[in-house]
């Protein structure tokens, strides 16, 4: 197992927590006149001595490295496949004229036999609701986050257009986004204490023939 840390010259350290073998996506916002830039990841101890695992403009060595741009959110997401327990330090890079990138986002990854991360992505459809377990060990506050936007800490509010409800048990807390819009599509960070997961939120138009298979969601941090 490892844990990701994240971190970005706009909010504060995000955890992510990842089992050897498995697959992540990492969420890298930036600013809006980085929208036309070249993005890519650097994989290494220090920035800038690192290498370039995957680029917007090339595709990824190995295989295990790909690489999206949502120009209209203003994230570029790297997915990395079949991590290695020696993946050890990754950076999210915007390339820059004549040599001059901005590591505007860096993150650190370490062995931790502690936290697993069971999926980060979940589909609902267009008025409908969605269900997020976060499933943990850890103290501290659970709360319910837009990646770079508002939280809801309490145990009702309101993100991108939807309502939210946050219930608190033992072991996990679940997060219901109700009144879903295209809004609400984006990404999300299902935090407890220290501990932040990403969440890939997808809202769709229902058909007459549709079913949501995927509808929940759920982490364990134990």
């Amino acid at each position: 197992f490892s844990t990701l840390f994240l971190h970005s010259y706009k909010k504060d350290l995000l955890v992510l927590s990842v089992k050897a073998g498995d697959s992540i996506t990492i969420p890298c916002p930036y600013d809006s006149e980085y929208t036309n830039r070249i993005k890519y990841l650097c994989q290494g101890n220090k920035w800038p001595y690192c290498s370039v695992a995957v680029k917007t403009n090339q595709p990824g060595r190995l295989g295990r490295f790909s690489i999206s741009d949502d120009t209209k959110q203003r994230i570029f997401s790297v997915t990395v496949k079949d991590l290695y327990y020696t993946d050890t330090h990754f950076w999210c890079v915007v390339e820059i004229d004549w040599g001059k990138d901005v590591s505007r986002f860096k993150s650190f990854c370490y062995q931790d036999s502690h936290n697993t991360l069971l999926d980060f992505e979940v589909t609902g459809f267009n008025g409908d609701d969605i269900t997020i377990n976060c499933y943990h060990s850890n103290n501290g506050e659970g709360k319910w986050c837009r990646l770079g936007g508002d939280c809801v800490t309490t145990s009702s509010g309101s993100i991108a257009g939807a309502r939210v409800n946050i219930s608190a048990r033992d072991h996990f807390f679940t997060v219901t986004m109700s009144g879903l819009t295209s809004e609400s599509t984006g990404w999300y960070l299902c935090i407890k204490g220290d501990l932040q997961m990403p969440v890939h939120v997808n809202v769709t138009e229902r058909s007459i023939t549709s079913k949501c298979y995927n509808c929940k969601v759920g982490y364990i941090w134990s």
